[in-house]
């Protein structure tokens, strides 16, 4: 079956049913010679009934193939698909899992970005199965694909905040994410959800309620890996609360 079935099937659970596990199915059978959908299937089992404490990997897995849908349908949102997104989108796998294994998870997302996908059939699985914490992540990098080119098109915002909505993230969270990549005279404030007007005692209850929602240690059970770029919010929320504290003066 090859590397590619043992990656893909290892690495996923709920994303080989229901809506997305059609669009992987049909990816596979369309995109990727001598792979089917019942081969990852096998891979999925054999490698179940030898894991343990290795469980947090098939999340990790999952995670991977959500990221890979929700961002075709960010980059394919404003009509035509962005050489810059797409060296993001590579990059940041590489980052994040090595290169083999984001060589595998961009031949998957090649056959994604060719197919129709539903947005709000995708997104009320991801919902279905994972954590707020894990949908916050989601739609930071998502954000990070929009802005990869310098800027985010009004499409590219429609099509993230079309995503938030159906994953059940409100307006202050996405606000906050949003405002870690757009920046402006109330960025900060956005970012910890609090109005300009805030008093000092409003400000500091503030920042430890957006560093208990954003602390890495909420994305463990993604995989080691994930909580290395979960960091990335918590240092912007740490900077956001300086910046505030310096404009005060406490």
């Amino acid at each position: 079956m090859g590397k590619f079935a043992k990656w893909l099937g290892a690495g996923a659970g709920f994303t080989l049913g229901g809506p997305i596990g059609a669009i992987i199915g049909f990816v596979v059978g369309s995109f990727i010679d001598g792979v089917s959908v019942d081969d990852l299937k096998e891979e999925e089992q054999e490698y179940k009934g030898h894991q343990n404490e290795e469980s947090q990997y098939v999340q990790s897995g999952d995670f991977e193939i959500s990221l890979l849908i929700l961002a075709s349908i960010v980059i394919k949102s404003d009509g035509k698909i962005d050489q810059r997104e797409l060296d993001y989108v590579r990059q940041y796998f590489v980052n994040l899992y090595g290169k083999t294994r984001a060589n595998h998870a961009f031949k998957l997302f090649n056959g994604i970005v060719k197919r129709e996908i539903s947005t709000r059939q995708v997104c009320l699985q991801i919902r279905q199965y994972m954590s707020h914490s894990s949908r916050l992540q989601l739609l930071h990098f998502l954000f990070g694909i929009a802005n990869a080119d310098g800027s985010i098109d009004v499409s590219e915002e429609e099509a993230i905040k079309k995503i938030a909505y159906y994953l059940y993230i409100n307006e202050r969270d996405y606000s906050s994410i949003k405002a870690m990549f757009i920046s402006e005279s109330e960025s900060s404030y956005k970012i910890l959800e609090i109005p300009k007007t805030a008093s000092e005692a409003e400000i500091k209850k503030a920042y430890r309620k957006m560093v208990k929602k954003y602390h890495p240690d909420k994305l463990i059970g993604l995989g080691e890996e994930h909580v290395k770029i979960g960091k990335q919010k918590f240092q912007k929320v740490q900077k956001a609360y300086d910046e505030i504290k310096k404009q005060k003066g406490f």
